[in-house]
């Protein structure tokens, strides 16, 4: 062990795999050294963290940044802005983008355009696609790769995979967790005619449970057949959660922070076309029953799925806005209002946010706080009382669905790598943020 780290964190209240306890944490070379009463030890830096709570970096498993070809929603600096003042250290971002990352080349392009350009660390997916389904064992194991992403519903061109052979063909290639957008697709184009102008509150309708869980059931049962893993993405149905509770073995479970919070009809009526998301937004019963799925164990991660558009483009009338909302600043806010309210403990929160993630998607050296592990910290005053607005919003679209809410527990620092990142609603420095890594793409 060194004998003077680079920084120490003392005073504060640690939370990891020992509990929750007031610890100090030493950081030598953007890793932790030690861990515990540190107090007759000295460091470059002494930040005195007393009374805040010390988590491990919270990782947003599923963001879309929009770069390349969609920067007048968001870009890779301005999304990664975003992320770190809400606390988040890692992102993985989406493929659809324009050109789409199904590429080696793609995702080179992405990794050249966010390295030391994204304040947070990051990694990319890939898009599983027809074409390039017999290239993805490879792609997948790219340096910076977070696994491959299907659209089995709600997407267009090469990026939709909407029928069983495709998908079929996605799974015999891969050998990682390959994670999907759950809604039939056929059902979807079945059902055009249940949208009604002008009115949002039609979405969930149009959109509805059977089209998530027909498509779900759908999927498991191609896993099975190939014996690959799925993780599916921001279920929002009750139905949902006990069957994939019955198929833990080969199926992980992502919940967002909307569906968790905002539901149907108050959050059309207050939002209008704000509230619309794919898949969307319903009813109380099936926001409780997401509640079930979190309480019991059957959801491994929460993400955003922050998915930003310009107010321009979700004001025009219902059908034609867009769908998706930001959220890569509001995760960790919302999350610990709920916290607060006693929805969940701190302890499930941190092993949805850090641990989850470090586990479902095998990455190296993030996602606890151990020795040895990247030095990347999420701290909270979780006694902090704010008010949610758009005002403070970093992400290029300049809104969040949950304006105005009143919450109970913020993030006032991220630390990444050993170095302070954000501190009490100021960003620091120029961006040094640097691709993740995975155990089975090393």
């Amino acid at each position: 062990m060194p004998n003077s780290p680079d920084v120490i964190l003392r005073g504060g209240t640690v939370v990891n795999h020992d509990g929750i306890a007031q610890r100090d944490i030493a950081l030598s070379g953007g890793k932790i050294s030690q861990i515990g009463d540190l107090s007759a030890l000295d460091a470059g830096e002494i930040i005195d963290v007393a009374g805040l709570h010390i988590l491990p970096g919270v990782i947003d498993s599923q963001v879309h940044f929009r770069e390349p070809g969609l920067e007048q929603k968001e870009d890779l600096e301005t999304g990664s802005r975003a992320a770190v003042m809400g606390g988040v250290t890692a992102v993985f971002e989406m493929p659809n983008t324009n050109p789409t990352t199904t590429s080696a080349e793609a995702l080179a392009d992405k990794l050249r355009r966010a390295h030391h350009r994204m304040f947070c660390d990051f990694a990319f997916y890939m898009g599983g696609t027809r074409e390039n389904a017999h290239h993805l064992g490879e792609l997948e194991r790219l340096p910076g790769c977070a696994g491959v992403k299907v659209f089995a519903g709600s997407s267009t061109g090469d990026l939709l995979v909407e029928d069983d052979e495709g998908v079929a063909a996605v799974l015999r290639s891969i050998s990682r967790r390959a994670a999907f957008h759950s809604e039939d697709e056929f059902r979807l184009r079945e059902r055009m005619g249940e949208r009604r102008e002008g009115d949002p509150s039609s979405h969930p309708v149009w959109r509805d449970v059977k089209a998530a869980v027909m498509c779900t059931e759908r999927l498991l049962r191609l896993a099975r057949e190939a014996g690959k893993r799925i993780h599916i993405l921001h279920i929002s149905t009750a139905e949902e959660m006990p069957l994939l509770a019955r198929h833990k073995d080969v199926a992980t479970v992502e919940a967002t922070p909307q569906h968790l919070t905002l539901a149907g009809p108050d959050a059309y009526e207050r939002l209008g076309t704000l509230a619309q998301m794919n898949p969307p937004l319903r009813d109380e019963a099936n926001r409780e029953g997401i509640w079930w799925g979190v309480d019991q164990g059957v959801v491994d991660v929460l993400g955003s799925d922050h998915a930003p558009h310009t107010l321009e483009e979700k004001a025009e009338a219902y059908p034609k806005s867009h769908s998706g909302m930001p959220g890569v600043q509001t995760l960790v806010p919302v999350m610990l209002d709920h916290v607060n309210a006693g929805r969940l403990t701190l302890e499930r929160f941190v092993d949805l946010t850090s641990h989850g993630p470090g586990r479902i998607f095998g990455l190296a050296g993030k996602g606890r706080i151990a020795v040895g592990y990247d030095a990347d910290f999420t701290i909270v005053d979780l006694k902090r009382r704010e008010t949610i607005t758009n005002a403070q919003a970093e992400s290029r679209s300049g809104w969040t669905p949950f304006d105005g809410m009143e919450v109970t527990g913020w993030p006032v620092g991220t630390v990444i790598r050993g170095k302070r990142v954000m501190w009490d609603g100021e960003i620091l420095g120029a961006a040094t943020g640097e691709a993740a890594r995975f155990v089975e793409a090393l």
